[in-house]
């Protein structure tokens, strides 16, 4: 059973704010649409933010990181103490992420969503229905308590964020074997095969990947997940914590009319499911960058988006979102601080 607040509409978008904000781009002093997709940002960013001045400097990051079962099978390059190992370095301040936030000057929250780790860890807020997901390639990956569970700790993620007021989200991911779950959730999602949706991960080889994309399919054969199968009947089959965790995430930000930058696969796919299970969240979503991951191209098709980097990233932990944000920045700075031609007393167009 599904929360009930997973369905509650989010907010309209602002058009008369949109409007005001395209009126502005055409005074400013530059040929119309000069500035390319950095006008639409902006034009964009005030709409949904409701304000004539779009905003991109309060920008909470939130790491998720569950483990998954169907590690056991190899699916991944790496060992699965690798993820109770980087919620640490997270923590530290050693990660990639780590680094990111502080030079954007974000704030940095991770989130046992669902890992191996028996006890609480320093640094990290745990939030947890149980220790990692069954190996989902010979049972359900989660429980439908499971997947509720972990829809309510997004929510939770936000409402303990949302008091310092943000502009925009950015949510990522850590937990080895979860290209894999990512795989078989789009890949049920979009009823397309397994070898189309899946990626080298974390670094297999060619045999590796044909392997995990055998996986995919048997475990989506075995669950009986047909086209048209409910988001949380998939959840639950072949899901995450950590991914459904961003799932309600991003419904909820977009509840409370905050934008969300979006990650790469993993994050995408959580997206895709968060569209199906709640349509009106789509408009809230910014997507950052093209992945390096096979499936990536697939899942942004799908989502109608257009990404703004494509610099062969696969890491996760919301390092591409993170290193859009200066963009969106930008486009808010221009927007704001470029005077018009009747402020700078320079001719418009017309001559005027």
């Amino acid at each position: 059973m599904l929360p009930a607040w997973i369905n509650e509409r989010c907010p309209s978008v602002s058009m008369s704010h949109r409007e005001a904000a395209r009126a502005r781009q055409d005074q400013l002093t530059k040929p119309a649409g000069a500035l390319g997709r950095l006008e639409a940002l902006a034009i964009d960013l005030a709409g949904l933010q409701q304000t004539d001045r779009p905003r991109a400097a309060r920008v909470p990051i939130v790491i998720f990181a569950g483990d998954h079962g169907i590690a056991a099978k190899g699916v991944s390059a790496y060992p699965q103490e690798v993820t109770i190992a980087m919620m640490a370095n997270f923590a530290a301040g050693g990660a990639a992420i780590s680094v990111l936030a502080r030079e954007l000057g974000s704030t940095l929250e991770v989130v046992d969503a669902g890992t191996l780790a028996e006890a609480p860890m320093p640094g990290i807020v745990t939030d947890k229905p149980r220790r990692g997901s069954r190996d989902f390639s010979t049972d359900v990956a989660l429980d439908a308590s499971d997947v509720a569970f972990a829809l309510d700790c997004g929510r939770r993620a936000v409402d303990r964020a949302a008091a310092s007021a943000p502009d925009i989200f950015i949510f990522g991911e850590m937990g080895i074997g979860n290209t894999t779950s990512a795989s078989a959730l789009a890949a049920a999602l979009l009823g397309t095969a397994a070898d189309a949706m899946t990626g080298r991960g974390t670094g297999l080889d060619a045999a590796g990947r044909a392997n995990k994309a055998r996986i995919i399919d048997a475990a989506l054969a075995h669950h009986r997940i047909a086209s048209g199968a409910m988001p949380e009947k998939i959840l639950s089959a072949v899901g995450g914590l950590e991914i459904a965790a961003i799932t309600g995430a991003i419904i909820a930000a977009a509840q409370r009319s905050i934008p969300v930058l979006i990650d790469g696969f993993i994050v995408s796919v959580a997206t895709l499911a968060a569209t199906r299970l709640n349509p009106s969240c789509r408009p809230y979503l910014i997507f950052a960058h093209r992945s390096a991951e096979q499936g990536h191209r697939l899942v942004l098709d799908a989502l109608d988006a257009r990404p703004l980097l494509d610099l062969d990233l696969r890491l996760g932990e919301a390092s591409g979102a993170a290193l859009a944000l200066p963009i969106l920045r930008l486009a808010c700075a221009l927007h704001q601080g470029m005077a018009t031609f009747a402020e700078a007393e320079v001719p418009d167009r017309d001559g005027g």
